[in-house]
């Protein structure tokens, strides 16, 4: 008996030691991180999928399990959504989560965990990327491959996939889905690869979206009307391996950013265009301050960046921060925040502000298995 209970308090210690810190003080930056999730697995959604309530008071991850809330002041963690899910996305006015089961899309509402059905997604519209929701929340967004997908051909050598990829010219469609109704329209159709569709955060006919593949070789973002008119290009390449891509709106909807390098891996910016006017903002970075993806603060004051290992683009020496951006004069002065030295850089920590500015919030898989971490803006 003492033998079983001696291997049990054994064991105890040893999960204790596994289980990553609730909270600590970065020794490296002075600033505090704490764990959001409590289950190894999870993870936050991806940077431009908004996870935050309107009022800024909860949060939705993925879990092993399905989705669960976080709330932003208690950091009580309740289950949402039982089972595999997909296209995950908050509104940011009904307080309801919208995602993909299989061909389904649903809304669960995060207060009485009440879901409805809203469509079905035709079964010869399959994969691309969604799901995204306009600023009104009456309309839904994606794209999808027309038709059966074939697979990728084997790896050639000095071919990457994404090429591959894009040489299938798969015939492709931009949909928008009517929330009250489940009216699935096709807007737009092109053999280009059509992903990361993203609404503007304000003008609720606005749609952005990329040509993927290469970033050397595609003019990767445009934006669209619900309607299918106005197509326009945001950034054109404008010299030989020029790269730009992971665009994303500004909180007000008027700047759409990107990460920008001219020529790939050899001078690094935080670009924008204005929408209204096309003027072109360009904030440089040093190699080391390059990121995987850029976010930015509700009110436009500070920019955010997850940093980057050193087999990515940058081939950064001291790369491995989550960092704060501060603009200055067309540069921008960066605060590191988050040492990340232990992360694989396999899972993109997509940073993204918390509504109140206070906190950035990422995942990691720092301890081990991935999990949800936000770091204070201010010092501790």
């Amino acid at each position: 008996m003492r033998k079983w209970a001696g291997l049990l308090l054994t064991l105890s210690w040893v999960a204790a030691a596994q289980e990553p810190p609730v909270e600590w003080t970065d020794l490296s930056t002075g600033h505090r991180v704490i764990r959001l999730s409590r289950e190894g697995g999870s993870a936050s959604l991806y940077f431009h999928q908004n996870p935050y309530t309107a009022r800024g008071d909860e949060m939705v991850i993925s879990t092993p399990k399905g989705l669960a809330t976080i709330n932003l002041k208690t950091r009580q963690v309740e289950p949402l959504v039982e089972g595999r899910v997909s296209s995950v996305v908050v509104g940011r006015k009904s307080r309801e989560v919208f995602y993909r089961k299989d061909n389904t899309v649903y809304a669960t509402n995060l207060d009485t965990r009440s879901t409805r059905e809203i469509a079905k997604i035709p079964p010869e519209i399959h994969g691309g990327s969604g799901l995204s929701i306009n600023a009104d929340e009456t309309v839904l967004a994606g794209s999808g491959v027309e038709g059966e997908e074939p697979p990728l051909p084997p790896p050639q050598p000095g071919k990457e996939r994404l090429q591959a990829r894009l040489d299938l010219r798969l015939p492709m469609q931009l949909y928008t889905i009517q929330i009250k109704t489940g009216e699935l329209k096709a807007i737009y159709h092109s053999t280009d690869w059509l992903n990361h569709v993203q609404f503007s955060p304000t003008d609720p006919t606005l749609l952005m979206f990329c040509h993927e593949g290469p970033w050397h070789k595609v003019d990767r973002t445009w934006t669209i009307r619900t309607d299918g008119s106005d197509l326009r290009k945001i950034h054109a390449r404008t010299m030989d391996m020029e790269i730009a891509g992971h665009e994303f709106f500004s909180a007000d909807g008027k700047i759409v950013w990107f990460d920008l390098q001219t020529p790939r891996g050899k001078e690094f910016w935080l670009a924008g265009v204005e929408l209204a006017t096309g003027r072109k903002l360009r904030y440089q970075l040093e190699r080391d301050q390059w990121s995987v993806h850029y976010n930015v603060s509700r009110d436009g004051k500070l920019f955010a960046g997850d940093g980057g290992g050193p087999q990515m683009v940058a081939k950064a020496k001291d790369g491995q921060w989550i960092y704060l951006f501060h603009p200055e004069k067309g540069a921008l002065r960066w605060e590191r925040l988050v040492n990340m030295s232990k992360h694989d850089y396999r899972l993109e920590p997509n940073v993204t502000f918390t509504p109140d500015g206070k906190w950035l919030v990422f995942r990691s898989n720092m301890h081990g298995a991935s999990q949800v971490y936000a770091v204070e803006v201010k010092k501790a």
